[in-house]
């Protein structure tokens, strides 16, 4: 695995994914489908790390097994040096999709996390006033889902996984499915919110503008089985310019570098 764009960390890490490799069996039964082979990488703290491939590459699977959802056919997952075997607090996850309770308001999604860890009532209201606040929904706790717009439900999904307070961020493609100027302006506040909270996030996606406006480091994957192909160290300043010239340069080195799906 090369490293390039910038020096190696030597801080403790606190997730360790350790020559990962996670395959299923095939459909007719005949052998086994390898998704992920050999991935080995840390996060640091307060580091917000992009895991960038193409599409159907496997991030999701990858993304699973970091939250315990899955469990890798060969090698292990370590948070804070304890073996991942299951979900838990201290990692939150943000879906592709919202997935939030239908039947629920806005300030009962995001209440439920801290309510099924039968947290105190205060300290469960205190949350999920602040987190509303975070993410600018103040006004919207009485709201119901289908009453929201696009970007609205998916803040209140960003505001739900952070108010179980987790160590790190997971998130899956949180903005795919939005139009671009929406995803834009998401990419901008969860930028704002990594800064003023700062949290160790991982961030899945497959758009590598999405990538260089985001991330300290980018892991480059490539196509299944996957494996990691090169890291980038992302040295330039927030906020960040999609003009500037060495966002332009890292777009094409990254782009250049990247496998092609078939």
């Amino acid at each position: 695995m090369e490293r390039s764009e910038g020096n190696v960390k030597t801080k403790t890490p606190v997730l360790e994914c350790r020559n990962v490799g996670r395959s299923f069996d095939s459909y007719d039964g005949s052998g086994k489908n390898e998704v992920l082979r050999g991935m080995d990488f840390e996060v640091y703290e307060n580091e917000f790390l992009v895991l960038f491939g193409a599409g159907q590459c496997g991030k999701t699977t990858l993304l699973n097994i970091l939250a315990g959802l899955d469990m890798p056919t060969e090698g292990e997952v370590l948070a804070r040096g304890q073996k991942v075997t299951k979900p838990a607090p201290e990692r939150g996850f943000v879906y592709q999709k919202t997935s939030l309770f239908p039947w629920m308001t806005v300030e009962e999604n995001v209440g439920f996390g801290p309510k099924v860890r039968h947290l105190p009532e205060k300290e469960v209201q205190e949350r999920v006033k602040k987190y509303l606040d975070l993410v600018g929904l103040t006004g919207f706790e009485k709201s119901y889902p289908n009453q929201l717009s696009g970007g609205m439900r998916q803040r209140v999904g960003i505001a739900r996984a952070y108010a179980n307070e987790p160590d790190i961020m997971l998130m899956d493609e949180p903005f795919g499915h939005l139009d671009a100027q929406t995803r834009y302006m998401m990419e901008e506040e969860l930028q704002r919110i990594w800064q003023k909270e700062k949290r160790t996030v991982v961030f899945v996606t497959n758009n590598i503008e999405e990538a260089l406006f985001l991330a300290d480091r980018i892991i480059l994957l490539t196509n299944c089985p996957t494996h990691i192909k090169e890291e980038y160290e992302i040295n330039m300043p927030h906020p960040r310019d999609y003009v500037d010239p060495e966002f332009l340069r890292l777009r094409q080195l990254i782009t250049d570098n990247m496998d092609l799906t078939l």
